[in-house]
């Protein structure tokens, strides 16, 4: 019997686990969409909040094209640059954690399991989020779309994370949030387990065939229950 009602238990004990940064760590998709309204509202565009919605899990040059067509090229960038200016100062702060977080992380720690980061973000600024929201000690290696040719949906930044880690792909779980990063890591033969933030997976994500918790709690309790089964 699965540990949580109506996922699959987990098909093996994972030799590592990599995780997405944005949205499955920290609370910053929310911290972008209200920096992005903020930045819109000062410079005089009265766009919709459904606009950023819609960007969530997009990469940089479809959000900067998806603005394009509301506002213009020209705008677009004036608006980018400013948000990126206040965006910079919240992920300085420290962006807030996504909840079970830390008790994961520390659960990983104490039983010796390898942990890397795989994110689409710019290796300097994911470096300062992690650094500054207190979780970048706990991982072995941070790969970055600094760190590869092709971002995500290509699975080039989670290949990466294995080769760092030292472990085969078909022997890491990975957690993410977004289709988008599911869909790397079913292109790098990893095993995902996707936990939504902003947005409910739609049939099409779930016809992917992964796992997809509530929770970071319930993606413990998933790892929890395969390794009492291998003890």
């Amino acid at each position: 019997m699965s540990p949580v009602p109506g996922v699959a238990p987990l098909p093996f004990a994972p030799a590592a686990v990599v995780f997405d940064m944005d949205g499955l760590m920290l609370d910053s998709e929310r911290a972008i969409n209200a920096c992005m309204a903020r930045a819109a509202r000062e410079l005089g565009h009265d766009l919709p909040d459904s606009l950023w919605l819609a960007m969530v899990g997009k990469g940089e040059a479809v959000c900067r094209s998806m603005l394009a067509g509301r506002v213009g090229a020209e705008a677009a960038e004036r608006l980018l640059a400013h948000s990126g200016a206040l965006y910079d100062a919240v992920a300085a702060a420290g962006i807030d954690h996504r909840p079970g977080i830390v008790e994961l992380l520390r659960w990983l720690v104490a039983r010796g399991i390898p942990r890397a980061v795989a994110t689409s973000t710019r290796r300097p600024l994911a470096l300062s989020k992690l650094e500054a929201a207190g979780l970048r000690s706990y991982f072995d290696a941070i790969c970055t779309s600094s760190d590869v040719a092709r971002p995500k949906p290509a699975p080039d930044v989670y290949l990466l994370a294995a080769g760092k880690l030292g472990v085969e792909p078909a022997r890491c779980l990975v957690l993410e949030d977004s289709p988008t990063g599911v869909r790397a890591a079913l292109a790098a033969g990893m095993t995902p387990v996707q936990v939504p933030d902003m947005l409910a997976p739609d049939e099409e994500v779930r016809a992917l065939g992964h796992r997809i918790v509530a929770s970071l709690a319930e993606a413990q309790r998933l790892l929890e229950a395969r390794l009492a089964e291998e003890a």
